[in-house]
């Protein structure tokens, strides 16, 4: 019987089988926030053991996984965010307070080796989140992403285009100019992270990319090592710990 990863976020599920220590291929359904597809559960797999999953998407959508899950395994848990966990020390005073997904971003990271990390996830929200070499978690910062910044203002100006367009340095149309405004200023956020990073830390983090959005920055940021699962990461990393202390965290 298998383990089965399960990230749900503010727009879709990401899911993939654990087998040996290796994250297998990963799924994907939409849901924009509102619901599942009629036939969604088709797509899950049909029985497994013990199922993990991450979740900060809406919480109609949660339960409707977990009773989905129930009905083909054994054993189903969820993940929190913790103060303390596996060498890693998180910045909030109130750990509930930190999205389990940049939680388990930070995990994964840190299970990469010592760091310093800057985990930039690019998904309906830009996230960023400084992990020292000694497993420390900095504090990080909060914006839109580039396509919630394009669908923000295709909402108020309708004739703005939600999607298209190139990232120049300065367009000559305005879907790219609207591409560089929007991806420029997601870039200068990292970027000047990263320098606000170096003065805090004497030394450079490098930059984890993350997350649906993380292809479209990097092109410019040629130095950044690309992971778009890797919250599956960190949840796999997670329930290894679980498992190997025998805790549970149902």
């Amino acid at each position: 019987m298998s383990t089965w990863l399960f990230d749900l976020g503010n727009t879709g599920l990401k899911f993939a089988c654990w087998r040996e220590g290796r994250l297998g291929d990963v799924h994907r359904i939409d849901h924009e926030g509102v619901r599942f597809a009629p036939d969604w559960t088709e797509q899950l797999p049909a029985r497994f053991h013990t199922a993990w999953i991450a979740s900060v998407g809406p919480a109609a959508l949660a339960v409707e996984l977990i009773d989905a899950l129930t009905a083909r395994g054994r054993r189903i848990s969820m993940a929190r965010t913790q103060r303390q966990f596996a060498g890693m020390r998180i910045a909030y005073a109130q750990p509930g307070r930190l999205g389990v997904d940049r939680f388990l971003a930070m995990l994964a990271a840190r299970a990469r080796d010592r760091g310093p990390w800057l985990v930039v996830g690019i998904g309906t929200a830009l996230t960023i989140d400084l992990l020292d070499a000694d497993g420390v978690h900095r504090g990080g910062r909060i914006a839109p992403s580039p396509t919630l910044m394009r669908e923000s203002l295709h909402a108020r100006a309708p004739h703005l285009s939600p999607a298209g367009g190139t990232n120049v340095i300065f367009a000559a149309d305005t879907d790219s100019a609207l591409a560089s405004g929007c991806e420029g200023a997601a870039l200068a956020l990292v970027e000047q992270s990263q320098q606000a990073a170096v003065a805090l830390l004497g030394s450079q983090p490098r930059i984890l990319l993350h997350g649906g959005g993380a292809a479209t920055l990097t092109p410019a940021l040629p130095d950044a090592i690309m992971s778009p699962s890797l919250v599956l990461e960190g949840l796999a990393q997670w329930s290894c710990v679980l498992a190997s202390t025998g805790a549970s965290r149902d």
